[in-house]
């Protein structure tokens, strides 16, 4: 995140590629599966119709992580959206999970998210035009279990994204294309659809309408706890650091919104710093986490130690008491390789001749 134009800091392109080779026993972060229990079960009944092969899932939020938006067949068939997990999850099976956050000093958020703001607010402006698109490409592991069934991590596989910047409302919000193991239809340009057509806003975040938000932390912080969706089972406090969450990975933020983002997150109750946190990529860093005991999973981001940008997310599900989950079970990562705005979809910034992200 941190609305710069340039790929994460320390992860060339040419990084991401060598990892996705030889990256088969990691593990990484989940999408959310909570969030998106009610769509995958609306969702499993249409699965033997013909149409299904074919017709993405309706969204009617805009979720960030976008391996909500595969078809419906795929749902039922891979488990992308699984949320319970037992067995093959393992909990404590991940030696890099939660590293060094014991003995964290609280006054420590403060001071952490201080600098990240500092350093967001210090990046390049990237202006994108209403007829653009913001590319992401991520590196991506996911749960591929079934829906009550354990967590099963898939291997890691690269994911494009390409969201539309139009602030009309629309019924397709992009496109994404998946290659690798455990990918989703391949190399196919998959779009990103709602059940309704849907404006720029907090379900459909463009560049304009972040740059549109007010820059006064408490001001902004206001807006979230007013526009957050609540899902089941989670605090107020919660789906707001959640949301922001969202934010973090899926697009170019203007950086005096971001900056501004990072410190209404402060006055966020329960956010905790972690000393070193571990991306899908394997790169080290400063982790933010909130831990919610009406929740089932608990979402960490991280940040480079030096250049303070965002580099990816892990997840967990952190109980189910019907499976015997007791403690952190990672469910899915991920770490972003590029930003970028463009021209058109289903080309990549170098292809496009635009700038990377």
């Amino acid at each position: 995140m941190n609305g710069d134009r340039r790929s994460t800091a320390d992860a060339p392109p040419s990084e991401g590629e060598e990892l996705l080779a030889t990256a088969g026993d990691w593990d990484l972060p989940s999408e959310r599966h909570l969030h998106h229990r009610e769509v995958l079960m609306q969702q499993i009944d249409h699965d033997s119709a013909p149409a299904a092969l074919t017709k993405p899932v309706p969204r009617r939020r805009w979720a960030p992580r976008p391996a909500v938006w595969v078809p419906v067949a795929s749902l039922a068939l891979a488990g992308t959206l699984v949320i319970t997990a037992s067995g093959g999850g393992r909990p404590g099976s991940d030696p890099a999970a939660r590293t060094g956050s014991v003995g964290v000093r609280a006054g420590s958020v403060s001071v952490t998210l201080d600098r990240i703001a500092a350093a967001a607010m210090a990046t390049d402006a990237t202006p994108v035009k209403d007829g653009q698109y913001v590319y992401v490409k991520s590196l991506i592991r996911e749960n591929t279990g079934t829906f009550d069934g354990p967590v099963r991590l898939g291997a890691l596989h690269r994911r494009e994204v390409w969201s539309v910047q139009n602030p009309r409302p629309v019924t397709r919000g992009g496109w994404m294309r998946d290659s690798g193991k455990d990918a989703v239809m391949p190399g196919e340009e998959i779009p990103i659809e709602f059940s309704d057509a849907t404006a720029a806003g907090i379900d459909r975040p463009t560049y304009q309408w972040l740059a549109s938000l007010p820059t006064d932390p408490d001001a902004l912080l206001r807006l979230l706890y007013a526009r957050a969706t609540v899902s089941e089972g989670e605090s107020k406090d919660q789906a707001v650091f959640r949301t922001v969450g969202d934010l973090l990975g899926s697009t170019v933020m203007p950086p005096a919104n971001a900056a501004a983002l990072y410190e209404a997150v402060k006055r966020i109750p329960g956010i905790t710093v972690i000393a070193d946190a571990v991306d899908a990529a394997g790169r080290h860093g400063i982790g933010i986490t909130r831990d919610d005991p009406s929740s089932a999973t608990r979402d960490e981001w991280i940040f480079d130690r030096d250049s303070l940008a965002y580099l990816g997310s892990r997840s967990y599900v952190t109980h189910d008491a019907a499976r015997g989950i007791t403690k952190d079970t990672l469910a899915g990562a991920d770490a972003v390789i590029e930003r970028a705005v463009v021209d058109r979809h289903g080309v990549a910034p170098a292809a496009a001749g635009t700038a990377g992200g």
